[in-house]
């Protein structure tokens, strides 16, 4: 199977929960505790995430095709999100992947 991955390569600061809007907050988030989850907050297409969201890819079937990244998010069957973060866990890089 060849998958693609498309990345502006730019690394980006996570934002802070309170840099979310409290809309998406109620809606997205409300499994979370709100004072462990304080940060690893970032929108991507329009769509907010969280780490928490994302599979190591190490324990992934995608680790061969992935293996710069860190982090999996699966939107559909043959689409999703990956994620690489930088040594110090401040910014990352994100891109879309479709086989």
């Amino acid at each position: 199977m060849t998958v693609t991955i498309k990345t502006d390569h730019k690394w980006k600061p996570f934002a802070y929960r309170n840099e979310v809007p409290a809309k998406v907050l109620s809606s997205q988030f409300d499994y979370q505790d709100e004072d462990e989850a304080i940060d690893g907050f970032f929108c991507y297409r329009g769509y907010w995430y969280h780490l928490d969201q994302f599979m190591n890819i190490s324990t992934d079937e995608w680790s061969g095709m992935l293996k710069d990244w860190h982090g999996f998010h699966g939107d559909t069957f043959f689409s999703g999100i990956a994620i690489k973060l930088s040594k110090d866990g401040e910014t990352y890089q994100v891109a879309t992947v479709y086989a």
